[in-house]
């Protein structure tokens, strides 16, 4: 069975390394989007980047690994991710939040043997 439809995006670009009440910022944001009850949040670390400070941040070997780009990725219906904007206001310093219109097609309840997870 799909799901489809339209959604927003919601990005938020910090550093692996910004923390909320000594916990990575990331983990803090991810139990709100939950807490929120949004559909799903996920984290993804950059390898290499760089943002205002200009500064290029990256994992190869010969270079420090400090403070590497993080991207918390949530997806649900417009209304409820802009009512949780409000909580990165509380929670961001310093970052970047993008919202995108997404079209979601979402896949669920395959019987098994038909595809689906055995």
């Amino acid at each position: 069975m799909k799901l489809h439809g339209p959604a927003l995006r919601l990005t938020v670009f910090v550093g692996d390394t910004d923390t909320w009440h000594h916990k990575p910022l990331y983990h803090e944001i991810v139990h709100r989007a939950h807490s929120a009850g949004l559909a799903g949040a996920s984290v993804f670390r950059g390898m290499e980047g760089y943002g205002a400070s200009n500064h290029i941040h990256t994992t190869r070997i010969l270079s420090l690994s400090e403070d590497l780009p993080v991207a918390v990725v949530i997806v649900d219906a417009a209304d409820k991710i802009r009512s949780f904007l409000p909580q990165l206001d509380e929670l961001i310093s310093e970052g970047l939040v993008i919202l995108d219109e997404v079209e979601v097609i979402r896949y669920v309840g395959r019987p098994a043997g038909q595809g689906g997870r055995r």
